[in-house]
């Protein structure tokens, strides 16, 4: 798995929201596609082997990329080898749902609530969170390694059972310890680190991140939740299971 981009809201410099690379043999997929994802991807992989892109809800800073990803499909179909990428994505807001198949050079299927779905080698689970639009949280399975993405969520205990006993946790931290986000439907520091305790995962990354503040003391914070390794987000880090 590699971050992409991390930024909670809109991308700074030379970065991106939302985005997130899992690779596994020559299988490549994105977990949302916020904006600069697109561009930031190419440094570590051609759009052409992208083989699909799962978003977890339709907030500009997870699914920003989408159409120039389609309009990169139409300038690049005619090349040998085309693959037809499929974006996967929750049929309860219809009407954006509908926008993701573009012509036919992009496909989409939708999941649900509960939903178990093969995507290439890995296969993914999904639960609705607390948040303002419905978003769903992701558990990626492969080979006995289990990944969770909470995607935009506040804090809940539904959350930390459907990441129970992962290897890694990516949870959004919104912002810092003491910081009221829930009514947003955020985590902050301290929230985040709990997620990770009372789901018993082995690792956790924290991602987006707010854009003031020293981002090491949301680590702090988180620790004095949960005693597992954490990280940050940051563009480029990268960590295999």
């Amino acid at each position: 798995m590699t971050v992409v981009g991390f930024w909670h809201g809109y991308p700074e410099a030379n970065s991106a929201t939302s985005g997130y690379l899992l690779e596994h043999d020559e299988y490549k997929l994105l977990l949302d596609c916020g904006s600069g994802v697109l561009s930031n991807v190419q440094s570590f992989c051609s759009l052409d082997d992208l083989n699909g892109i799962v978003l977890s809800h339709y907030h500009g800073d997870h699914k920003a990329d989408i159409t120039p990803f389609q309009y990169s499909r139409i300038l690049n179909a005619q090349k040998s080898g085309y693959k037809t990428p499929i974006i996967y994505g929750h049929n309860d807001d219809k009407a954006e749902f509908s926008k993701l198949p573009f012509r036919d050079v992009v496909k989409a299927i939708p999941y649900n609530d509960y939903d178990r779905l093969l995507i290439g080698p890995f296969v993914f689970f999904f639960q609705r969170t607390n948040h303002p639009v419905p978003c769903y949280a992701m558990k990626v399975e492969l080979a006995g390694k289990i990944l969770v993405y909470t995607a935009d969520s506040s804090f809940s205990e539904e959350l930390a059972s459907f990441a129970k006993g992962c290897d890694l946790l990516i949870s959004e931290c919104s912002a810092y310890a003491g910081e009221t986000v829930s009514e947003f439907g955020h985590m902050n520091s301290e929230d985040a680190g709990r997620l990770a305790a009372l789901a018993q995962a082995k690792s956790l990354i924290l991602t987006h991140l707010p854009h003031y503040g020293e981002h090491q003391q949301l680590k702090v914070e988180a620790s004095e939740q949960f005693s597992g390794e954490i990280y940050l987000a940051k563009q480029g880090f990268s960590i295999e299971l």
